[in-house]
């Protein structure tokens, strides 16, 4: 069975970034390694994981990271 994660970070300047993700420590490590110089968090590194929920359905998991995304950012 397949496990997907939303998962929540934080980056350097206090700003959070949520994205989904099916190995959240490759995901995370991407993130830290800052592989993807045009990627949100590149020049926000270092980020630290703030939440996490694991689910077996993607569409579940993408529902969720939508929900989270369409909070207010205080």
């Amino acid at each position: 069975m397949n496990s997907y994660f939303v998962y929540i970070l934080e980056c350097s300047d206090g700003k959070f970034y949520t994205g989904v993700t099916n190995d959240l420590d490759a995901r995370l490590s991407g993130h830290e390694r800052g592989l993807n110089e045009k990627s949100y968090t590149y020049s926000r590194r270092p980020v630290k994981l703030v939440h996490s929920e694991e689910f077996d359905d993607i569409n579940q998991a993408i529902d969720r990271e939508k929900q989270i995304k369409g909070w207010r950012r205080e």
